[in-house]
């Protein structure tokens, strides 16, 4: 096996090296070729497959777009050809699609949801054909109620018997349908999700009727009995209309307080109580309204009434005036026969009379309206009771303009109430908030109530006798500290007094002495004694001399270096 190895190697070299440059080209890019088209095939047979949502095409682009839009809000990713299939990524999306779509309704009545099942069988007799129906039903049904989000499982009993004859022999088709719902979830109580299971039930079994339908959960308890559930859906309905009450309530307070706490500011206006009473029946009234006729309408520009109205209105008239003349009624019978006339007749034989009638006959119109409406649901009486608080103001000494204050520390205060005229003016503007109604019986109140601000007034209070206090305590520390500082200035200016006196005097002092050693000095001179100078003497001199001569010299430096000695001392 090597030796056989080793020449296909060696034979393959050997024809690879008398290849040409372009036969190898070549060949490489036939084995390039044959790796792109294997990958391509791989990739391409490795895709997901689709499954389609109906068998047939949906050509209307409303219901196309409907159910387009509920897949999206489920988060499905679908697909529609150009003949209008839909196609979802699986079987199980397919089947738990299905179901929503029915239960909402959604389906065209065109499309069979469960075309898609229908598979031909081959078999020997009518009977296991029925039976193999039966069953495909029924695991169908089973696997589309176990694709809702909310069962975990379901347990379904079909039962389909045979065609009778006649119509009143037939025996009515029967479904039993047993839920476990997942944990959490509100299947058994939600009636829209049981009528959805129920539509389900209609659409995929012929001749089922909605009476032949039972729904139970996991405990026997009949959940599709929607009878039974009218008393605690009217109480939901009760809850729901009080819920819708309150909400309208609260939103009449908070827009009718917004107003009059912008108005008379948020501190007096407090206390705001509605009441609304609804009429949440609907029902329908019809009948026949016979209203005047109007000849005039009213002039909005005048402050009277100049309406003007007709009970009818005649469109057509005719009078009729007959006259007659003649003999006495004398019904007779026939010519030559006697006759039978009553003795009143008898009596009015051979007289004359006259008649004259007169009529006048008038046809009049009036307005007829035939009326059917809906009565929604309406308010029926709605009442506001508001509270204004008034103001307080503090009263101020009228000579000296401070605050009037109590013995016992207090700011004196005045109640002022609300004037009417604008209890009134807040009347009118609750009543336009609220669509005030007085044929039905609307009422609207607005006190002028004190409310109690005893704590309020307290701390005001506090909070000025305290700043008094601060004010008189800082009062008392600036004087302090002002009669310190006053003393410390006059400390200073007596001790730098006494130091200048003290220092003119140790100047008048040396100025002396000097004077004094100048004269003694002088003496010895004219009496011609030798005087030797010690050498602080003769330095003192020359620092005398030259201080004389830099005054002479220099004297703006001289001055400016005593000022600065001056103000240094």
């Amino acid at each position: 096996m090597n030796e056989w190895l080793k020449k296909l190697v060696s034979s393959v070299k050997g024809l690879w090296a008398k290849w040409s440059l372009v036969q190898k080209i070549i060949l490489f890019a036939i084995v390039a070729a044959v790796v792109l088209a294997f990958v391509l095939l791989m990739r391409f047979s490795a895709s997901p497959s689709t499954t389609p949502l109906f068998n047939v095409a949906i050509t209307d682009t409303t219901v196309l777009d409907n159910i387009l839009f509920r897949l999206a809000e489920e988060n499905v990713d679908a697909s529609v050809s150009a003949s209008g299939i839909i196609s979802v990524p699986d079987e199980a999306t397919a089947r738990r699609m299905r179901a929503v779509l029915i239960r909402e309704d959604l389906v065209p009545s065109s499309v069979d949801p469960w075309a898609l099942f229908d598979t031909e069988r081959w078999t020997t007799t009518d009977f296991e054909r029925n039976v193999n129906l039966q069953r495909s039903i029924t695991q169908m049904v089973t696997q589309h109620i176990e694709a809702l989000d909310d069962v975990d499982n379901a347990n379904v009993v079909l039962t389909i018997p045979e065609r009778a004859t006649f119509a009143s022999e037939q025996d009515p088709t029967t479904a039993s349908v047993i839920i476990y719902p997942k944990p959490g979830s509100d299947i058994t109580t939600n009636k829209k999700k049981i009528q959805g299971i129920q539509k389900l039930l209609l659409k995929a079994v012929q001749g089922l009727q909605e009476e032949n339908i039972t729904i139970a959960d996991s405990s026997g308890n009949i959940i599709n009995d929607f009878a039974g559930m009218e008393a605690s859906e009217r109480v939901d309905i009760i809850a729901k209309e009080q819920k819708l009450i309150a909400q309208l309530e609260m939103k009449y307070r908070a827009d009718i307080l917004k107003s009059l706490q912008v108005i008379f500011s948020e501190d007096r206006v407090r206390d705001l109580n509605i009441k609304i009473d609804m009429d949440m029946s609907t029902r329908q009234e019809s009948g026949v309204e016979y209203s005047p006729i109007t000849i005039r309408e009213d002039n909005r520009n005048t402050p009277y009434d100049d309406s003007e109205y007709r009970d009818f209105l005649p469109i057509s008239s005719e009078t009729v005036t007959r006259v007659w003349t003649g003999t006495g009624y004398n019904p007779e019978g026939p010519a030559g026969v006697e006759g039978q006339n009553p003795p009143v007749y008898s009596d009015m034989s051979n007289l004359y009379g006259t008649s004259e009638e007169t009529g006048v006959r008038q046809n009049n119109v009036i307005n007829t309206m035939e009326y059917q409406q809906e009565r929604s649901p309406s308010i029926d009486r709605v009442t506001v009771s508001v509270n204004i608080d008034g103001t307080w103001d503090k009263l101020y000494d009228e000579e000296t303009g401070q605050l009037m204050i109590n013995p016992n520390g207090t700011i004196q205060r005045q109640y002022v109430p609300v004037p009417p005229e604008l209890l009134e003016s807040a009347i009118l503007l609750v009543q336009g908030a609220i669509g005030y109604n007085a044929d039905r019986g609307d009422f609207v109140t607005v006190q002028n109530i004190q409310y109690d601000r005893s704590a309020q007034f307290a701390e005001e209070d506090a909070k000025f006798i305290r700043a008094r206090n601060q004010r008189t305590t800082i009062l008392i520390s600036i004087a302090c500290v002002a009669a310190v500082l006053l003393a410390f200035m006059v400390f200073r200016f007596i001790s730098r007094e006494l130091e200048r006196r003290r220092r003119l005097r140790q100047e008048e002092q040396l100025r002396q002495a000097q004077l004094e050693r100048e004269r003694l000095l002088m003496e010895a001179d004219q009496a011609g004694m030798d005087v030797t100078m010690s050498v602080e003497e003769r330095h003192r001199a020359e620092l005398q001399e030259n201080a004389i001569m830099m005054a002479k010299e220099h004297p703006e430096d001289v001055a400016m270096l005593i000022r600065t000695w001056l103000m240094e001392e």
